[in-house]
């Protein structure tokens, strides 16, 4: 496993301390309680402003703007070495533009906490249940569950009726990439 800098081991601690909650309040200040409100607090938590300044949407997506603010300021990357405090992307774990297709780049985000022994990554981050704790090994991306009951990958997308073929579902499936901001 990979040991975070300190600021991104403050990071993924900040991060743990949200699980359980729905409320996102940092430094005097309230953050969405979706997925990018999530990590734009915990970062903001290490005075790291996501948005670069930009304020918030005007219907737009928020995960594509961190995104961005990484490409701009870090480095997207896509393992095998993953620290605690970066931060995780997926693709289409929502339909995102309504089409019934699986075309939705970029529709959540998470912060990782650890990676255990066997690769599983464990990230943190938002949804409409509240803060939690996900997995995903991207060994075994097809894999919810090792034959020893050990969760490999979270269901990160609900099965839908008009899900078309070839949809993922797993984390692993739905995977983007994983992003470390200069330090």
């Amino acid at each position: 496993m990979a040991k975070g800098l300190p600021r991104q081991t403050d990071l993924a601690r900040t991060a743990v301390r949200f699980v359980g909650q729905s409320r996102i309040r940092v430094g005097g200040r309230n953050y969405t309680p979706d997925c990018s409100g999530f990590v734009r607090g915990v970062y903001a938590s290490q005075l790291v402003d996501l948005y670069g300044g930009l304020g918030e949407l005007d219907g737009g997506n928020g995960v594509g703007r961190i995104f961005t603010h990484v490409v701009e300021h870090g480095r997207i990357h896509y393992g095998p070495t993953v620290h605690p405090g970066d931060l995780v992307f997926f693709h289409n774990t929502w339909d995102f533009n309504r089409d019934g297709l699986p075309n939705d780049p970029l529709t959540h985000v998470g912060v990782v906490e650890k990676v255990d022994l066997d690769g599983t990554v464990v990230f943190v981050s938002s949804v409409s249940a509240g803060i939690e704790r996900y997995r995903m090994n991207l060994k075994h991306p097809d894999t919810h569950k090792a034959q020893d009951g050990r969760i490999l990958n979270d269901f990160l997308r609900r099965k839908n009726v008009g899900d078309a073929r070839g949809t993922y579902y797993l984390a692993g499936g739905l995977f983007a990439a994983f992003g470390t901001l200069a330090q």
